[in-house]
């Protein structure tokens, strides 16, 4: 998994309540355990008319926000059912990190797996953010994990924070497994110790 320190990108706005894991990425694309290839499903069902055309009043197909890493949402991002095809498809199009001021638990969860950050902001602090963005498509935000600061191109600076270890799952590019593994050591002295303690465990 990649890692995540600091990150400089245009910031899209998707100023949308309650974005749900079926719009992220619909059930009928879900047909593969490989995580790359979602991309071009994500948001399917408001990204494309029926034709298959972009569809020109969708934000994210506004040419000022092509190529963004940065996501800027309103509350409960990613509702709705625990598909970690969800954080796939995000990460495939492009976004590693997602700003807003709540998410749902299990998708949030998965974000951290999937090396994507999601920022919780209070909503007035999301409502400066998507004023500049409004004011000015295509502004650049710098996300700085190790700081953990938003910084604007207007010089904006919104300060936020997060769990210490998921802070140093996304700076050392680990999942949870990974992370975990990072302490073989202390784990096989345990086992250790608990084989001599509690022999009848291993038996």
């Amino acid at each position: 998994m990649k890692s995540f320190t600091t990150l400089q990108s245009i910031a899209a706005l998707l100023d949308y309540t309650n974005i749900d894991t079926d719009q992220i990425i619909s059930k009928q694309f879900m047909k593969s355990t490989e995580r790359t290839g979602y991309g071009k499903h994500l948001f399917a069902n408001w990204r494309y008319l029926d034709n298959q055309e972009l569809n020109p009043d969708f934000p994210l197909n506004k040419p000022s926000f092509q190529g963004a890493q940065i996501l800027v949402a309103n509350e409960n991002f990613g509702c709705g059912s625990s598909r970690e095809h969800a954080p796939w498809a995000l990460v495939d199009y492009g976004f590693r990190c997602i700003i807003a001021p709540s998410f749902a638990d299990i998708f949030y969860n998965n974000c951290f797996n999937n090396g994507i950050l999601p920022i919780r902001v209070s909503i007035d602090e999301k409502k400066q953010l998507a004023d500049q963005i409004t004011q000015q498509e295509g502004i650049s935000f710098t996300i700085d994990l190790p700081a953990q600061t938003i910084v604007t191109e207007k010089g904006l600076t919104i300060p936020f924070s997060i769990d210490a270890n998921k802070k140093e799952m996304l700076l050392k590019g680990l999942d949870e497994i990974g992370l975990t593994l990072h302490n073989v050591e202390a784990i096989s002295a345990f086992e250790q110790t608990q084989k001599q303690n509690n022999q009848w465990l291993w038996q």
